[in-house]
């Protein structure tokens, strides 16, 4: 309950607040996203298979967005960051697509 509290508090304050993301971190930021949800639906599997762990899933997540940025940031001093930002959401859109189907699958039986 705490969470969902402050998830809706927090959408709250970034409406009347409206921060700016500077123009150095925007191309960071999708995949930074990105990363996160992979991270939180690994957690929503690993919750519904019962082998959820919090340290784990605090580790997995900030890894997650550190490794993504790490790539996009090495992909635009290569002069290939469109390609490697495109493969970053790849991977992870596989990822989080196969924690969707387990999700399903586990919460459907099906």
């Amino acid at each position: 309950m705490i969470a969902v509290l402050g998830l809706v508090v927090g959408v709250v304050v970034g409406l009347f607040v409206r921060p700016e993301v500077p123009a150095v971190v925007e191309p960071y930021l999708p995949i930074a996203v990105v990363a996160a949800l992979d991270a939180v639906f690994g957690a929503l599997r690993a919750m519904l298979d019962g082998i959820f762990d919090d340290k784990v899933f605090v580790v997995s997540f900030l890894s997650n967005v550190v490794v993504a940025a790490l790539i996009v940031f090495l992909g635009d001093k290569l002069g290939v960051g469109a390609q490697l930002s495109t493969g970053v959401v790849v991977v992870l859109g596989i990822r989080i697509f196969s924690n969707a189907a387990a999700i399903r699958r586990h919460v459907f039986r099906a």
